[in-house]
């Protein structure tokens, strides 16, 4: 099937050909139909399926076909709620690239920025506002958002709403809709949660899944790494200096661990730079700009920063660390699996992530090769087993306090023991307490 089979109107089909599109995905296959037909959708989809351009098309479609839309002041006529800034500034450029031809006009607000230049926008009139919960909410507490007019809702990224706990955020964004409208909603999984959720704000919806767990996985070359936590930092150094790739995305699980690999790739020589969550909506937008335009790089992000980045052969994906979330890495090397684009996904494993490996292979239904030969491979074997705690038993030293047998007080009575130097009182009395000897223990420390 191709677009133009899709029934498409003159302006949007000139548009999505000026973007060298022929041929749509299946999610775009499968959606468009349904909701050019006004239905209420629940799609299943994950990141870099195309399911933007399934939901942006119609829409466009369904406004531009209206004419008084575009007479008079225009108003909020649909509304596209999304959990980051990064996404909700990809999703906006896509209504701008689809709609260039209609004449819509289309703006984009989020938080972390000050609202002046929005609320300039807003004040001249828009017919689509795609905005991130918070801010949505801020400046239609402030009277300068009215969503009375929208026809044409969408949730993205569900399950990621959820998990960043915008659940209370969306449920009053919804109260403020219209009760008759077009709602479209999308996650890129379907826990119990989302289907719940997903009923109160869709009637009786059509429903597409597209292979939510494996379509891009297996597309992507992935590769896992043994190593310990210490040697990672010299084999992302040792990977990016073997061979030159043109664009680099490294997931750190942490801000801190963000920042902590660009000081790394930099004092080696490899222009990097960091977005997470800390960074300022200019710096995170700079960096980005300039990945995309390929003069940068390595970027270095946290996974909810990570959302909305959409570069086309994007050449490598790192997961410097494994997620904890199975479905999380499935997104991750996703970036590197567009539409039908292959890539290359590389993950570094410690012992302690061996177990979210497992439960990754066993989600995707592949053995994700390791990679037996590389630099640090010896590491793997200097890493030591976790000290034991709690009522497991330790393993005996010999005690070399003297052999006089003691009393059943002796040895435990705190007020003949002379505090152990650089050690905290509070701290130290249970140990005390669980040794025979004060002076084994003291050795020992």
């Amino acid at each position: 099937m191709t677009f133009k089979e899709l029934e498409l109107i003159s302006p949007i089909l000139r548009a999505v050909e000026a973007k060298g599109y022929t041929v749509p995905t299946p999610i775009q296959e499968q959606s468009i139909p349904i909701l050019l037909q006004g239905k209420d959708l629940l799609g299943c989809a994950q990141t870099g399926t195309g399911k933007t351009a399934a939901f942006a098309i119609p829409i466009l479609q369904h406004l531009y076909n209206k004419i008084d839309v575009r007479k008079g002041k225009r108003k909020i006529n649909a509304l596209v709620l999304t959990p980051t800034r990064e996404l909700a500034i990809q999703i906006y450029d896509s209504f701008n690239d689809y709609g260039k031809f209609t004449g819509l006009k289309s703006t984009v607000i989020f938080g972390g920025v000050k609202q002046h230049t929005q609320v300039n926008t807003l004040r001249n009139g828009v017919d689509i506002l795609v905005a991130t919960p918070g801010r949505l909410l801020d400046l239609i507490n402030q009277g300068y958002i009215s969503l009375s007019d929208v026809e044409y809702f969408v949730l993205d990224e569900a399950d990621h709403m959820l998990d960043m706990g915008f659940i209370h955020d969306i449920k009053r964004v919804i109260g403020k809709l219209p009760k008759s409208r077009q709602s479209l909603f999308f996650s890129a999984t379907m826990p119990f949660e989302i289907v719940q959720l997903a009923g109160k704000i869709l009637g009786k919806p059509e429903k597409v899944t597209i292979n939510p767990e494996q379509a891009t996985a297996e597309r992507v070359e992935q590769k896992a790494y043994y190593v310990t936590k210490s040697s990672k930092p010299k084999l992302l150094v040792h990977l990016l200096q073997e061979k030159e790739y043109e664009s680099t995305l490294v997931f750190s699980r942490t801000k801190y661990g963000a920042d902590k690999i660009v000081k790394v790739l930099n004092k080696a020589g490899i222009n990097s730079e960091a977005i997470h969550g800390n960074k300022s909506q200019g710096a995170r937008q700079n960096a980005l700009g300039k990945f995309k335009e390929g003069k940068l790089k390595v970027l270095v992000a946290t996974d909810i920063a990570a959302r909305g980045i959409d570069v086309s052969a994007l050449a490598l994906v790192i997961n410097y660390d494994l997620p904890n979330i199975s479905e999380t890495y499935v997104h991750r090397i996703g970036r590197t699996g567009r539409a039908e684009a292959s890539g290359l996904s590389i993950s570094f494993c410690d012992r302690e992530e061996r177990v979210y490996l497992r439960d990754i292979q066993k989600l995707i239904g592949q053995k994700i090769p390791i990679q037996e030969v590389h630099p640090f491979v010896g590491d793997v074997d200097e890493i030591k087993p976790r000290k034991s705690v709690g009522n497991t038993p330790r393993k005996k030293r010999p005690n070399t306090s003297s052999n006089k047998p003691k009393s059943a007080g002796e040895g435990s009575s705190r007020g003949k023991r002379k505090p152990f130097s650089g050690n905290k009182s509070s701290g130290g009395g249970s140990d005390f307490r669980r040794n025979k000897s004060s002076n084994t223990r003291s050795k020992r420390r």
